[in-house]
């Protein structure tokens, strides 16, 4: 179990290093079911991009030693499950988005709770922690 959280975690980090660029060198466009926007919006969506990109990081980070660094691993995990929250809120104020975002919505609620106690159950054993 510890050996696939940190692949997940690197791979997952890379992944998000990898979205991140896209949206940087390619702005809003890059995104499925996405409309032209105006400048302020394209700069927002590369500004957004960027802090994802040091999101993707810090998740690779991890999960190079996820003994150590396994409190911001669970940060992350959060902060992962949170941004689902917000595309909650977007879905009951503007309504429901493309079925590719619905399935990220799912991802995004999901498995932070599932690898968090995925985590504590591979990392306790070693150290007798509940």
């Amino acid at each position: 179990m510890r050996t696939f959280l940190k692949g997940y975690a690197i791979l997952f980090g890379a992944v998000c290093a990898l979205i991140a660029i896209g949206h940087i060198v390619m702005g809003p466009s890059i995104i499925p079911g996405s409309i032209p926007v105006n400048a302020s919006m394209d700069s927002e969506d590369r500004f957004y991009a960027t802090l994802f990109l040091g999101y993707g990081i810090a998740m690779i980070w991890s999960g190079l030693d996820l003994e150590r660094r396994g409190q911001l691993f669970g940060w992350l995990l959060l902060v992962f499950f949170v941004a689902g929250i917000s595309r909650l809120i977007s879905w009951a104020l503007v309504g429901p988005p493309i079925g590719f975002f619905i399935v990220l919505t799912a991802i995004e609620l999901l498995s932070p709770p599932v690898l968090w106690l995925l985590y504590r159950q591979a990392f306790s054993q070693a150290t007798g922690r509940s």
